[in-house]
Protein backbone atom coordinates (compact mmCIF):
# COMPACT_ATOMS: atom_id res chain seq x y z
CA UNK A 1 0.00 0.00 0.00
CA UNK A 2 2.59 2.33 0.82
CA UNK A 3 5.74 1.86 -1.22
CA UNK A 4 7.32 0.48 1.33
CA UNK A 5 10.00 -2.75 1.58
CA UNK A 6 8.43 -6.08 2.59
CA UNK A 7 10.92 -7.10 5.06
CA UNK A 8 12.43 -5.69 8.14
CA UNK A 9 12.70 -2.40 9.69
CA UNK A 10 10.68 0.47 7.83
CA UNK A 11 11.55 3.77 6.85
CA UNK A 12 8.24 4.97 5.94
CA UNK A 13 8.35 7.70 9.26
CA UNK A 14 11.59 9.19 9.14
CA UNK A 15 10.72 11.84 11.36
CA UNK A 16 10.37 9.49 14.30
CA UNK A 17 13.33 8.91 16.45
CA UNK A 18 14.33 5.37 16.76
CA UNK A 19 12.77 2.71 19.09
CA UNK A 20 14.17 2.16 22.18
CA UNK A 21 16.28 -0.76 23.49
CA UNK A 22 13.39 -2.93 24.79
CA UNK A 23 12.41 -5.53 22.23
CA UNK A 24 9.70 -5.35 20.57
CA UNK A 25 8.00 -8.42 22.14
CA UNK A 26 8.44 -6.57 25.80
CA UNK A 27 6.61 -3.83 24.54
CA UNK A 28 4.17 -5.72 23.09
CA UNK A 29 3.29 -7.46 26.75
CA UNK A 30 3.35 -4.17 28.27
CA UNK A 31 0.68 -2.81 26.72
CA UNK A 32 -1.37 -6.05 27.02
CA UNK A 33 -1.07 -6.10 30.85
CA UNK A 34 -1.57 -2.48 30.70
CA UNK A 35 -5.00 -2.48 28.97
CA UNK A 36 -5.78 -5.37 30.57
CA UNK A 37 -5.72 -3.76 34.06
CA UNK A 38 -7.39 -0.58 32.11
CA UNK A 39 -10.07 -2.98 31.16
CA UNK A 40 -10.84 -4.24 34.54
CA UNK A 41 -10.20 -0.78 36.15
CA UNK A 42 -13.37 0.81 34.23
CA UNK A 43 -15.55 -2.41 34.21
CA UNK A 44 -15.52 -2.08 37.82
CA UNK A 45 -15.60 1.73 37.76
CA UNK A 46 -18.49 2.14 35.14
CA UNK A 47 -20.74 -0.93 36.49
CA UNK A 48 -22.70 1.18 39.34
CA UNK A 49 -23.16 4.09 37.17
CA UNK A 50 -24.53 2.93 33.76
CA UNK A 51 -27.93 4.12 33.55
CA UNK A 52 -26.45 7.58 35.10
CA UNK A 53 -24.20 7.83 31.87
CA UNK A 54 -27.28 6.57 29.39
CA UNK A 55 -29.21 9.17 31.30
CA UNK A 56 -26.58 12.07 30.38
CA UNK A 57 -26.14 10.96 27.31
CA UNK A 58 -29.70 10.26 25.57
CA UNK A 59 -28.55 7.03 24.39
CA UNK A 60 -27.97 4.02 25.55
CA UNK A 61 -24.16 3.16 25.25
CA UNK A 62 -22.94 -0.68 25.52
CA UNK A 63 -20.84 -0.57 28.18
CA UNK A 64 -18.43 -3.55 26.38
CA UNK A 65 -18.02 -0.06 23.96
CA UNK A 66 -16.89 2.22 27.09
CA UNK A 67 -15.09 -0.16 29.08
CA UNK A 68 -12.71 -1.46 25.65
CA UNK A 69 -12.66 2.51 24.60
CA UNK A 70 -11.23 3.30 28.51
CA UNK A 71 -8.58 -0.03 28.68
CA UNK A 72 -7.20 0.68 25.26
CA UNK A 73 -6.75 4.30 26.03
CA UNK A 74 -4.73 3.23 29.52
CA UNK A 75 -2.75 0.86 27.72
CA UNK A 76 -1.76 2.80 25.13
CA UNK A 77 -0.93 5.75 27.61
CA UNK A 78 1.16 3.61 29.57
CA UNK A 79 3.19 2.15 27.13
CA UNK A 80 3.87 5.03 25.36
CA UNK A 81 4.66 7.18 28.48
CA UNK A 82 6.88 4.39 29.16
CA UNK A 83 8.74 2.68 26.13
CA UNK A 84 7.97 5.71 23.52
CA UNK A 85 10.20 8.42 23.15
CA UNK A 86 7.60 10.41 20.59
CA UNK A 87 4.89 9.25 22.64
CA UNK A 88 1.09 9.41 20.80
CA UNK A 89 2.69 10.41 17.73
CA UNK A 90 3.86 6.85 17.39
CA UNK A 91 0.36 5.64 16.82
CA UNK A 92 -0.53 8.94 14.52
CA UNK A 93 -2.62 10.28 17.38
CA UNK A 94 -0.08 13.23 18.06
CA UNK A 95 -0.85 16.48 17.81
CA UNK A 96 0.77 16.48 14.66
CA UNK A 97 -1.04 13.64 12.92
CA UNK A 98 -4.25 16.03 13.56
CA UNK A 99 -5.27 18.27 11.05
CA UNK A 100 -9.18 19.28 10.12
CA UNK A 101 -7.82 18.72 6.64
CA UNK A 102 -7.09 14.67 7.83
CA UNK A 103 -10.17 14.41 9.80
CA UNK A 104 -12.40 15.74 6.84
CA UNK A 105 -11.12 13.50 4.40
CA UNK A 106 -11.73 10.55 6.39
CA UNK A 107 -15.13 11.30 6.68
CA UNK A 108 -15.63 12.03 3.15
CA UNK A 109 -13.87 8.73 2.30
CA UNK A 110 -15.64 6.94 4.91
CA UNK A 111 -19.33 8.68 3.88
CA UNK A 112 -18.73 8.01 0.16
CA UNK A 113 -17.46 4.31 0.16
CA UNK A 114 -20.50 3.58 1.57
CA UNK A 115 -23.16 5.79 0.90
CA UNK A 116 -22.26 5.87 -3.18
CA UNK A 117 -22.86 2.29 -3.70
CA UNK A 118 -26.10 2.69 -1.29
CA UNK A 119 -27.10 5.09 -3.15
CA UNK A 120 -26.70 3.51 -7.17
CA UNK A 121 -28.55 0.39 -5.00
CA UNK A 122 -31.57 2.82 -4.03
CA UNK A 123 -31.77 3.48 -7.96
CA UNK A 124 -32.11 0.23 -8.73
CA UNK A 125 -34.83 -0.33 -6.40
CA UNK A 126 -32.66 -3.35 -4.66
CA UNK A 127 -32.28 -1.16 -1.71
CA UNK A 128 -35.92 0.35 -0.49
CA UNK A 129 -36.94 2.45 2.06
CA UNK A 130 -40.02 1.82 3.98
CA UNK A 131 -42.00 4.13 7.12
CA UNK A 132 -41.81 3.33 10.57
CA UNK A 133 -42.95 4.80 13.55
CA UNK A 134 -42.83 8.17 13.66
CA UNK A 135 -39.81 9.44 16.16
CA UNK A 136 -37.00 12.36 16.77
CA UNK A 137 -34.36 12.20 13.91
CA UNK A 138 -32.27 14.25 15.39
CA UNK A 139 -32.15 12.95 18.59
CA UNK A 140 -31.92 9.67 17.37
CA UNK A 141 -29.15 10.61 15.21
CA UNK A 142 -26.84 12.35 18.31
CA UNK A 143 -28.11 8.64 19.90
CA UNK A 144 -26.85 6.82 17.25
CA UNK A 145 -23.42 8.86 16.94
CA UNK A 146 -23.11 8.22 20.86
CA UNK A 147 -23.14 4.46 20.19
CA UNK A 148 -20.73 4.63 17.10
CA UNK A 149 -17.81 7.68 18.29
CA UNK A 150 -16.40 4.93 21.10
CA UNK A 151 -17.59 1.89 19.11
CA UNK A 152 -15.33 3.02 16.12
CA UNK A 153 -12.22 4.05 18.30
CA UNK A 154 -11.98 1.22 20.60
CA UNK A 155 -11.49 -1.31 17.12
CA UNK A 156 -9.57 1.39 15.52
CA UNK A 157 -6.78 1.17 19.05
CA UNK A 158 -6.77 -2.13 19.12
CA UNK A 159 -6.81 -3.04 15.30
CA UNK A 160 -4.71 0.21 13.97
CA UNK A 161 -2.98 1.18 17.31
CA UNK A 162 0.17 0.52 18.93
CA UNK A 163 -0.07 -3.34 17.68
CA UNK A 164 0.29 -2.05 13.81
CA UNK A 165 2.82 -0.14 14.86
CA UNK A 166 5.24 -2.49 15.72
CA UNK A 167 3.95 -4.55 12.83
CA UNK A 168 4.39 -1.97 10.71
CA UNK A 169 8.53 -1.57 12.46
CA UNK A 170 8.70 -5.35 11.77
CA UNK A 171 7.41 -5.98 8.33
CA UNK A 172 6.44 -2.60 6.86
CA UNK A 173 2.85 -1.08 6.30
CA UNK A 174 1.32 -3.06 3.52
CA UNK A 175 1.86 -6.11 5.83
CA UNK A 176 0.71 -4.55 8.72
CA UNK A 177 -2.12 -3.48 6.87
CA UNK A 178 -3.07 -6.99 6.15
CA UNK A 179 -2.71 -8.66 9.25
CA UNK A 180 -4.79 -6.15 11.39
CA UNK A 181 -7.54 -6.23 8.57
CA UNK A 182 -7.73 -10.12 8.90
CA UNK A 183 -8.23 -9.65 12.76
CA UNK A 184 -10.26 -6.83 12.39
CA UNK A 185 -12.74 -9.34 10.05
CA UNK A 186 -12.35 -12.16 12.51
CA UNK A 187 -13.77 -9.49 15.17
CA UNK A 188 -17.04 -9.43 13.23
CA UNK A 189 -17.55 -13.00 13.14
CA UNK A 190 -20.06 -13.52 15.75
CA UNK A 191 -22.41 -10.80 14.77
CA UNK A 192 -25.74 -11.47 13.72
CA UNK A 193 -25.71 -13.00 10.19
CA UNK A 194 -22.50 -13.12 9.47
CA UNK A 195 -21.10 -15.32 6.23
CA UNK A 196 -17.89 -15.52 4.33
CA UNK A 197 -18.69 -12.53 2.07
CA UNK A 198 -19.67 -10.41 5.23
CA UNK A 199 -16.30 -11.05 6.76
CA UNK A 200 -13.95 -10.51 3.47
CA UNK A 201 -15.63 -7.21 3.19
CA UNK A 202 -15.28 -6.26 6.85
CA UNK A 203 -11.56 -7.05 6.15
CA UNK A 204 -11.36 -5.56 3.11
CA UNK A 205 -12.46 -2.35 5.20
CA UNK A 206 -10.05 -2.79 7.19
CA UNK A 207 -7.57 -2.36 4.33
CA UNK A 208 -9.38 0.52 3.35
CA UNK A 209 -9.06 1.92 6.90
CA UNK A 210 -5.35 1.07 7.01
CA UNK A 211 -4.86 2.53 3.53
CA UNK A 212 -6.15 6.13 5.24
CA UNK A 213 -4.06 6.02 8.30
CA UNK A 214 -1.16 5.56 6.19
CA UNK A 215 -1.61 7.71 3.47
CA UNK A 216 -3.03 10.49 5.54
CA UNK A 217 -0.25 9.55 8.07
CA UNK A 218 -3.67 9.67 11.02
CA UNK A 219 -5.14 7.74 12.89
CA UNK A 220 -8.13 10.37 13.69
CA UNK A 221 -8.31 10.56 10.01
CA UNK A 222 -9.04 6.43 9.71
CA UNK A 223 -11.39 6.83 13.10
CA UNK A 224 -13.09 9.66 11.27
CA UNK A 225 -13.70 7.28 8.16
CA UNK A 226 -15.27 4.56 10.50
CA UNK A 227 -17.36 6.41 12.48
CA UNK A 228 -18.49 8.20 8.77
CA UNK A 229 -18.94 4.61 7.35
CA UNK A 230 -21.22 3.25 10.33
CA UNK A 231 -22.86 6.58 10.55
CA UNK A 232 -24.51 6.44 6.97
CA UNK A 233 -25.58 3.15 7.15
CA UNK A 234 -27.23 3.39 10.55
CA UNK A 235 -27.76 7.62 11.25
CA UNK A 236 -28.93 8.06 7.67
CA UNK A 237 -30.03 4.99 5.96
CA UNK A 238 -31.21 3.35 9.20
CA UNK A 239 -30.02 0.01 8.06
CA UNK A 240 -28.01 -2.56 9.98
CA UNK A 241 -24.77 -2.38 10.96
CA UNK A 242 -22.64 -5.68 10.43
CA UNK A 243 -26.00 -7.48 11.06
CA UNK A 244 -26.97 -5.09 14.26
CA UNK A 245 -29.53 -2.40 13.93
CA UNK A 246 -30.20 0.76 15.82
CA UNK A 247 -33.00 3.45 16.24
CA UNK A 248 -34.67 4.30 12.82
CA UNK A 249 -37.62 6.66 13.28
CA UNK A 250 -39.61 7.55 9.94
CA UNK A 251 -38.15 5.49 8.12
CA UNK A 252 -35.64 2.50 7.59
CA UNK A 253 -34.18 0.87 4.64
CA UNK A 254 -34.34 -2.57 3.19
CA UNK A 255 -32.71 -5.20 1.43
CA UNK A 256 -34.98 -5.75 -1.52
CA UNK A 257 -32.55 -7.62 -3.84
CA UNK A 258 -29.90 -9.96 -4.11
CA UNK A 259 -27.84 -10.37 -1.31
CA UNK A 260 -24.59 -10.51 -3.33
CA UNK A 261 -25.10 -7.04 -4.09
CA UNK A 262 -27.34 -5.84 -1.26
CA UNK A 263 -25.56 -7.62 1.97
CA UNK A 264 -28.48 -8.75 3.06
CA UNK A 265 -29.03 -8.92 6.84
CA UNK A 266 -25.66 -7.59 7.44
CA UNK A 267 -26.25 -4.31 5.72
CA UNK A 268 -25.06 -2.65 2.80
CA UNK A 269 -21.27 -3.31 4.06
CA UNK A 270 -21.40 -6.88 3.14
CA UNK A 271 -22.45 -6.30 -0.56
CA UNK A 272 -20.23 -7.06 -3.48
CA UNK A 273 -21.01 -3.02 -4.69
CA UNK A 274 -19.63 -1.54 -1.22
CA UNK A 275 -16.58 -3.78 -1.94
CA UNK A 276 -16.16 -1.60 -5.22
CA UNK A 277 -16.29 1.72 -3.30
CA UNK A 278 -14.08 0.59 -0.85
CA UNK A 279 -11.46 -0.68 -3.75
CA UNK A 280 -12.10 3.00 -5.20
CA UNK A 281 -11.12 4.36 -1.47
CA UNK A 282 -7.63 2.21 -1.36
CA UNK A 283 -6.73 3.31 -5.00
CA UNK A 284 -7.12 7.00 -4.11
CA UNK A 285 -5.20 6.75 -0.82
CA UNK A 286 -2.43 4.43 -2.81
CA UNK A 287 -2.10 7.58 -5.39
CA UNK A 288 -1.50 9.38 -2.91
CA UNK A 289 0.69 7.71 -0.41
CA UNK A 290 2.64 7.53 -4.11
CA UNK A 291 2.94 10.81 -4.88
CA UNK A 292 4.13 11.33 -1.13
CA UNK A 293 6.91 9.31 -1.33
CA UNK A 294 8.06 10.51 -4.62
CA UNK A 295 7.92 13.87 -3.76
Amino acid sequence: MTGDPGEGRTSDAPDLPPRRSVPARYRFLVFVLATAAGILGFRAALSPFGGTIDTMLGARIPAFYLMMTGGLLVGHWWTLRTMEPRGWAVVRLGRGQFGWRQVFAGLALGGFAVGGPSAILLLAGWLRIEPSPPGDWWHAALATLAVLVPAALWEELLTRGYAFSLIRDALGARRAIVVTSVVFGLLHIENAGATWQSIALVMLAGIFLGSILVALDSLYAAWAAHVAWNFVMAGVLHATVSGVGMGSPNYRTVDAGPDWATGGAWGPEAGLLTGGGLLLGIYIMLRRRRRGVDS
